[in-house]
C-alpha cells in the first residue's frame, strides 16, 4: 500500500535518460504484490495481501521533487488466507469497510539514500485518519524491458506502521501493533 512513492524517485534519480517533464509510468499488476505481516502472540507471523489496488506514478529525473505517487487500496480485497479472520478484520473492530472501503497513500517527499535506495515519505490515510509514513525503497533493476521495449524499473518497498494509529488497537500488545508492509513491483513507461 504504501511504498510506491519511492518508485517515483528511484526512477527519477537512477534513470539515464533526461526528461523535461514528469513522465508517467504504469505498474505491471501481473508482476506485483502488496502484502503485510504482523506478530501473533510471539508464536508466529501472520501474513495477508491486498489483491486490488491502483496507483499513479510520475517521474521527473531532472527535479526529483516534482515526482509523485498516489496510491489507492481497495481494503475489501484483503485476504489473510483464513475466512473468519478476514471477516473480523473487515468488520468495525478493525478496518470497518462498510464506512471506509479505501485506503490511500500520497507521497510528500523523496530522499536518495544510496546508489539504488531511497526514503519516501507520504500521507497514509486509513479510516479517514491520516498519518505520515516513511518507506524504504530498493531499486532492483532499471533498463529497457526486454519484451515491451520501453523503459522499465523494478522496486522493492517496505515500511512499518502502527495499526493503533488508525483506530485498530484490539488485542494490542498481545497481537503486534506494528505491521510490516511490503510492496514489490515492476513499472514501465506509459505509452503515449
Amino acid at each position: 500500500m504504501i511504498r510506491i512513492a519511492s518508485s517515483a524517485l528511484a526512477l527519477a534519480l537512477l534513470s539515464g535518460a533526461a526528461m523535461a517533464d514528469p513522465v508517467a509510468y504504469g505498474f505491471d499488476k501481473s508482476h506485483a504484490i502488496l502484502e503485510f505481516s504482523y506478530n501473533h502472540l510471539g508464536y508466529s507471523t501472520t501474513q495477508g495481501v491486498f489483491r486490488n489496488w491502483d496507483g499513479e506514478l510520475k517521474v521527473d529525473q531532472d527535479t526529483p521533487s516534482n515526482s509523485s505517487v498516489n496510491f489507492t487500496i481497495d481494503v475489501t480485497s484483503m485476504d489473510t488466507f483464513w475466512d473468519e479472520r478476514n471477516k473480523h478484520f473487515l468488520s468495525a473492530d478493525f478496518f470497518d469497510v462498510e464506512k471506509f472501503p479505501k485506503a490511500t497513500f500520497t507521497s510528500t517527499s523523496v530522499e536518495k539514500t544510496g546508489d539504488n535506495t531511497l526514503k519516501v515519505t507520504g500521507d497514509l490515510t486509513i479510516k479517514d485518519i491520516t498519518k505520515p509514513v516513511t518507506l524504504d525503497v530498493t531499486v532492483t533493476q532499471m533498463g529497457e524491458h526486454p519484451m515491451a521495449k520501453v523503459p522499465a524499473a523494478g522496486f522493492d518497498v517496505t515500511g512499518v506502521i502502527k495499526r493503533s494509529d488508525y483506530g485498530m488497537d484490539m488485542y494490542v500488545p498481545y497481537v503486534g501493533d506494528e505491521v510490516t508492509v511490503h510492496f514489490n513491483t515492476e513499472a514501465t513507461q506509459a505509452v503515449k
